[in-house]
């Protein structure tokens, strides 16, 4: 056995004395010490000593409202590559179309002992209160990214949604538009909620009437279908059809959805309406036109909230505060020229 802890301390780098200390659970030993020596016991093959073995062999639940969105699966598919390098194992939970809800996984996932959870476009308090309140008891380890409602005290990651806007507009301001409407989420939505926010913010500073920006602004839900149903509202309607010569959209679903508005309106992109879109979701490049849209950051992202989980798994404190990253605006064929 002194051989076997001796190959332990020599692939942690520590004595052993080091280990044994660890290994006996003693006080006054440095957290990045403990992970050291107990990543060597798993490498190396050995058994942990009950105390600091893992609930479901690190189980972490990755909760996301849908799969439609195509941006989505691209943070599932990266996080969930993030986590099996911290030697963690994600479990898919989305909701279903037959009434199963962040709730019910939430109550899974407490009931196997789970490590932790990374909500990824929605929000622990999609739990319900009495479940958001047992994550909280429980000390769970929780990373949001791209939240949908504000929460201050779990560790988050989030695109800059301000930032995406202003990226969106200069552009748009290069080709001659002034005449920009929005296609947004929810109203409560806070990512869309952040990119009305620099709208206005813009409005305000190119010397617009107060207040005038909500004309040009409608709320939806996500899918193409409501982007095309809020488009065709917003082009109907008297401000629309006078006022806008460009449309930034907070996702590309929606953006498709205002082409798709466009079309049956007889009017053609980007020669009448230029479209932006948010997220350079797959196959944005083989749409008709090719979609302008702003990327999110998602590798980058993803390899953030997996780190930011471990580190709370391991014991190391983590801050309620949000990390933003900064996005990058795609040019594509769906914009162009303003009309006159």
């Amino acid at each position: 056995m002194a051989t076997k802890l001796s190959d332990v301390a020599s692939f942690a780098g520590v004595s052993l004395a080091t280990v044994r200390r660890v290994l006996n659970d003693q006080p006054f030993i440095a957290q990045e010490t403990r992970d050291r020596v107990l990543t060597a016991l798993d490498v190396l093959g050995h058994e942990r000593p009950a105390k600091f073995r893992r609930g479901r062999a690190g189980l972490v639940g990755l909760v996301v409202p849908d799969l439609q969105n195509p941006i989505f699966p691209a943070f599932v598919e990266s996080v969930s590559a993030g986590l099996v390098k911290q030697g963690l194992m994600p479990v898919l939970c989305t909701r279903t179309s037959d009434g199963v809800s962040e709730a019910n996984y939430i109550k899974l996932l407490m009931d196997h002992d789970v490590a932790g959870i990374v909500f990824i476009g929605s929000s622990y308090a999609d739990a319900g209160p009495e479940y958001s309140r047992e994550l909280r008891e429980r000390g769970i380890p929780l990373v949001l990214i791209n939240p949908a409602d504000t929460n201050e005290k779990v560790c988050r990651v989030s695109v800059d949604d301000a930032a995406a806007v202003d990226q969106a507009l200069s552009h748009l301001g290069s080709l001659g538009h002034t005449r920009v409407g929005m296609v947004l989420g929810p109203v409560g939505h806070i990512p869309s909620a952040r990119k009305l926010g620099a709208f206005v913010a813009h409005c305000e500073r190119t010397g617009a009437e107060p207040g005038a920006w909500r004309d040009l602004v409608v709320h939806t839900g996500f899918s193409i279908e409501d982007g095309r149903a809020a488009t065709a509202r917003l082009l109907a309607s008297d401000a629309g059809a006078t006022n806008c010569t460009a449309l930034i959209c907070a996702s590309d679903a929606l953006a498709l959805g205002a082409v798709r508005a466009a079309y049956r309106l007889g009017m053609s992109v980007p020669g009448d309406l230029s479209v932006i879109g948010f997220d350079d979701s797959p196959y944005m490049i083989a749409t008709d036109p090719p979609l302008t849209t702003v990327r999110q950051p998602v590798r980058a992202m993803a390899a953030a909230a997996a780190e930011a989980l471990k580190a709370q798994i391991s014991g190391h404190a983590v801050l309620g505060e949000e990390t933003l990253y900064e996005p990058e605006l795609i040019v594509r064929a769906s914009t162009g020229i303003a009309r006159h």
